[in-house]
Order: structure tokens, then C-alpha cells, then sequence
């Protein structure tokens, strides 16, 4: 679900030029005054919800909906489908205020309006004043209402974030459960974390003088320098600089040549010198991954991870749904 706040937040940030921008140029139509003719979108509770307050969150995700669109049909199909959400949305925030102060001793410290209020004016309207005054002109409401609307964003994402918490809690047996029903979504494919040396071939160079090159870099490790640094000092690839680190390979993106050399190796093992049209290569397993399902205790967080917010997103739609079924909401 969209943030409202994160949309408020952008459009505070073209307050100061939006008058001009829509002269300048024809904002893309979202067809708002043909849907709500009466300009009242739903009423929720005793708050009348707008075409400009939709309009206000819609707004800036536009542009982007057109970029997203291959054609007209698809762009208002989006569109629509925005519209909506955000009309959700605002309905649910008044919905969510309203549970809040349900609980008499509930309030917002003054002191927290204040402090959201004045980081709104530093990073919104830097730091100006009279910008953030000509953008509530824009917007025909006072600084009372403003600072409401403010204290209603602290209660809505107070609110959801406590609720998000009741599904948080994810026992070890679910996770057990989780994974043994969905073991094909752990399978891993053989893979190994490799560096290589990579010595060039010169036109003066043949199979022979390319390998005594390669014994010689090999020597040198064995007297106890490490691979990485090896690499650094002699290698041509083109991460010489990362110790011829070439992340996590898999088998499949590998020519054969190099991945039948390379999957032999174990753990911290160093391949022999292997010879090519191109030159010498020396490959180095740094760690390795082995084809077939991930044991639970490698994936376990993940799980739990994704597990939570499944349970989160469930605890939240299931308050929602009986702050809906309780209260009085009229769509237009």
C-alpha cells in the first residue's frame, strides 16, 4: 500500500513552481472532473474527500504511469487503477485517525507536530518560510489545518506500523513448514566464488613459454604469497585490481574449457595452469556452492523474512477490513 505521506512530501517540493509548470506546459489529463462532476470523490465518516485531494497524491506518479504505458488504453487502465488505490487510501486514513482517538488518553505531543513541522520546512522548502507560506496560499488551508494534517500522518503511520507488528511474530515450526512445502524455491545451482590470474599470450609466446610464465606465478604462492595479491601484481584480467575477484559463477556462464577446470576444485583449492589461444589462466575456488536444495539453516532468515511481511501485510488488511465494515463510507 502507497505511502501518503511519501506523495504529500514530493508535492511540497514542486509547490513553489507548480502554478508555472502548468502554464508552461499541459499536464497529462487524469479526467478527475469528468469522473466526480461534484468534485467530491467519497465522504468517509464527516470528512468529505476531493478531486484535489486525489489530484494532490496522483500527481507527481503521472509521468511516471506514461513511461510505464505502451499505449492510451494501458496508461488509463493504470491510471484508473491509481486513482482508486489513493481513494482507499485517504478513505482509510480518515478511518485510522478515527481508532486512534477512540482511546481518550491517546494524543500527539504538541512537541512532535512541531519538530515534523519545522524538518518539513528544511527539506521541503529549504529552509524558506515564505515558501512554505505561499504553498499553503496554493492550497487555500491554514497553518492549523496544516499542522492537523501533519498530526494525521504521525496517527495514520503510528497506527499501521503497530499493526504491522501484530503479524510479526513468525514461529520456528512455520519456517520448517515453509520450507519443506516450498524446497524447489531453495535449490541452488553448482557454483563456485572464483579468482583467476590471467597471463596473455605475446606473439613471441608458445604453449611452453606460457606455462613456465604460469609455474613461475604458482612458485611465487608457494613460497607464501597470497592469490589475491598475486593476482594484483601479475594478472591481465581486467579485475587485477579486486585480486582477480570475479564474484559467485555458475557452471552454465562459464566456457567449458574454464568450468571443467574450475568445478573440480574444492574449497580454498588452485587449479594447475590451463592453457588457451588467449594465454595461461590459474583459477582459485575461494568458496563453493554445491547443486541441489540449501539446507534450512542457510535460508532460515529469508524465510522468516518473508514470512513477516506476509503476516504483517494479513494483519493489516484484516484491521482495515473491520475499521471498513464499521464505519460509514459513501463513494461517488
Amino acid at each position: 500500500m502507497m505511502s501518503l505521506r511519501r506523495f504529500r512530501l514530493t508535492i511540497l517540493t514542486l509547490a513553489a513552481g507548480v502554478v508555472g509548470i502548468a502554464q508552461a506546459q499541459q499536464a497529462p489529463a487524469d479526467n478527475l472532473n469528468l469522473r466526480y462532476a461534484n468534485g467530491i470523490v467519497a465522504i468517509a465518516e464527516d470528512k468529505i474527500i476531493t478531486v484535489d485531494d486525489v489530484r494532490r497524491e496522483i500527481g507527481p506518479l503521472i509521468g511516471e504511469l506514461q513511461k510505464q504505458a505502451r499505449n492510451e488504453q494501458e496508461f488509463n487502465e493504470k491510471l484508473e487503477g491509481l486513482q482508486n488505490e489513493v481513494i482507499q487510501n485517504l478513505i482509510d486514513r480518515v478511518l485510522i485517525v478515527k481508532e486512534f482517538y477512540k482511546d481518550e488518553k491517546r494524543r500527539v505531543p504538541a512537541s512532535y507536530i512541531d519538530n515534523q513541522l519545522a524538518e518539513t520546512i528544511i527539506t521541503q522548502f529549504e529552509g524558506d518560510r515564505s515558501k512554505y507560506l505561499a504553498y499553503l496560499r496554493s492550497r487555500g488551508i491554514s497553518q492549523k489545518e496544516y499542522r492537523r494534517e501533519i498530526e494525521e500522518d504521525m496517527i495514520y503511520n503510528f497506527m499501521r506500523q503497530q499493526q504491522a507488528k501484530s503479524g510479526s511474530t513468525v514461529s520456528p515450526v512455520r519456517i520448517e513448514d515453509y520450507y519443506n512445502e516450498n524446497k524447489e524455491r531453495f535449490f541452488q545451482e553448482d557454483s563456485v566464488h572464483l579468482r583467476l590470474i590471467q597471463i596473455n599470450r605475446t606473439p613471441e609466446d608458445t604453449d611452453d613459454t606460457l606455462r613456465a610464465k604460469a609455474d613461475a606465478v604458482i612458485a611465487e604462492m608457494d613460497g607464501g604469497a597470497t592469490f589475491p595479491d598475486v593476482a594484483r601484481k601479475y594478472s591481465n584480467d581486467p579485475r587485477k585490481s579486486r585480486g582477480g575477484d570475479w564474484g559467485w559463477q555458475r557452471r552454465p556462464d562459464l566456457r567449458k574449457e574454464f568450468s571443467d577446470v574450475i568445478f573440480e576444485l574444492k574449497k580454498g583449492e588452485r587449479s594447475k595452469p590451463l592453457i588457451t589461444a588467449e594465454g595461461a589462466f590459474i583459477f582459485y575456488a575461494e568458496d563453493r556452492k554445491y547443486a541441489g536444495n540449501m539446507p534450512i539453516d542457510d535460508v532460515r532468515p529469508d524465510i522468516e523474512r518473508a514470512l513477516v511481511q506476509q503476516g504483517s501485510r494479513r494483519a493489516t488488511e484484516r484491521w482495515l477490513e473491520k475499521l471498513r465494515r464499521n464505519a460509514y463510507v459513501k463513494h461517488f
